[in-house]
């Protein structure tokens, strides 16, 4: 799989004040930025071509990565400088990069893990008629995806408000995951999306799997850390200390 997107356009507001200078995509864990650590760990497995969206403090980002020489492989910008479009949003925006054949990685710019993305597609690959594969744990969040004995999502639901939304009707027994911020999407996801402007692929995936399999990948035992505050930069630092 040579081809992924990096979500790194958010605001940043949970990681404030540090984030109201730069964009959290180039917050420093141990010295390395959060950008330059998951571009590091998509290139280990593999990938050559990667798109990175932007909006907050777009020019750091686009600074940055001509001095790093874009990692030497091939990085383009999705420009959201004129608009907050959210994680569905601005993967509709990136389409131009990613359609064709391959199926490509989406993650988020501040989840950190060491998830075997080898493994995360082999599993996508068996599952041959899914959508996307979304990496999950079973770790305590507010915000759960639930899943069927097949993997399959179902619903989701939110345990601090009560809200939960179905794929379709309600049902018993399923498995609450917790999403750990990587994908697998096949390319013909862009044929699906009937969404425009800001929306969540999280909402996305719940429409689009009334008619297409959305799957699963339980990743417990991987280290996996969302850096979203300020105390998480020290707590990463010596999980992820292999830079």
């Amino acid at each position: 799989m040579k081809k992924a997107m990096i979500l790194a356009a958010g605001f940043g507001t949970r990681m404030q004040p540090i984030t109201l200078t730069r964009p959290k995509a180039l917050v420093e864990v141990a010295g390395v930025t959060l950008l330059e650590r998951n571009i590091r760990y998509l290139i280990s497995f593999g990938v050559e071509e990667i798109v990175i969206n932007v909006h907050h403090f777009a020019e750091q980002i686009v600074a940055f990565l001509k001095q790093k020489n874009d990692f030497n492989i091939k990085i383009s910008i999705s420009d959201e400088t004129d608009a907050v479009l959210e994680t569905g949003g601005g993967l509709q925006r990136a389409k131009t990069f990613l359609q064709g054949k391959e199926d490509f990685i989406l993650m988020n710019v501040d989840i950190l893990t060491n998830l075997n993305i080898f493994q995360l597609i082999d599993y996508h690959v068996l599952k041959s008629d899914s959508l996307a594969t979304l990496a999950v744990t079973t770790r305590p969040s507010s915000r759960q995806l639930l899943f069927d004995e097949k993997m399959q999502l179902q619903a989701w639901e939110n345990s601090n408000t009560g809200e939960k939304i179905w794929v379709e009707e309600e049902k018993i027994g399923l498995k609450s995951m917790s999403f750990s911020g990587v994908h697998i999407i096949s390319p013909t996801i862009f044929d699906e999306l009937q969404m425009q402007g800001k929306f969540s692929i999280i909402t996305a995936y719940l429409a689009l799997a009334k008619s297409h399999k959305i799957y699963g990948y339980c990743h417990d035992g991987d280290l996996l850390l969302d850096v979203g505050k300020p105390d998480a930069i020290e707590i990463a630092a010596k999980m992820f200390d292999y830079f």
